[in-house]
C-alpha cells in the first residue's frame, strides 16, 4: 500500500512534502505539522525549525477547513498565510500545511 500520511507523523517524516510544496510555490516559506506532533518550518531551502506549530496550522487542525489569515503571533505575525488540511480516507484532518504568502506580505 505504501506510505500513508497519518496523525502521528513527525516533522522529519513530513519534511519531504513541505519541500515539494516549497518548490512548487516559488520558494515561499512552508510550514507543516501532523495532528499529534509538531512539524517543520522551511525557508530559503532549509528547515529552520524541527518542532514547529503556529496559530494558523492549529486552526486548520481544529476546523478541518482551509484558512486564509494573518496570524496574530509567531514568526509570520501579520503576514498572510494560506493553510490546508491534509485528510485521511475518512475525511479527518490528520495534518496541516501552510504557505506564507510573501506576495502580499508588505502590501
Amino acid at each position: 500500500m505504501g506510505n500513508v500520511i497519518h496523525a502521528d507523523m513527525s516533522g522529519e517524516e513530513l519534511a519531504p512534502i513541505a519541500f515539494a510544496v516549497f518548490n512548487i510555490v516559488d520558494q515561499f516559506p512552508v510550514t507543516i505539522r501532523s495532528k499529534n506532533k509538531k512539524g517543520v518550518r522551511i525557508e530559503s531551502g532549509r528547515i529552520l525549525e524541527h518542532d514547529f506549530t503556529g496559530p494558523i496550522l492549529e486552526k486548520v487542525l481544529e476546523t478541518n477547513e482551509v484558512v486564509r489569515e494573518k496570524p496574530d503571533s509567531g514568526p509570520y505575525k501579520g503576514i498572510p498565510v494560506i493553510a490546508s488540511p491534509i485528510r485521511d480516507e475518512k475525511g479527518n484532518c490528520v495534518a496541516a500545511i501552510g504557505v506564507i504568502d510573501l506576495r502580499h506580505a508588505y502590501a
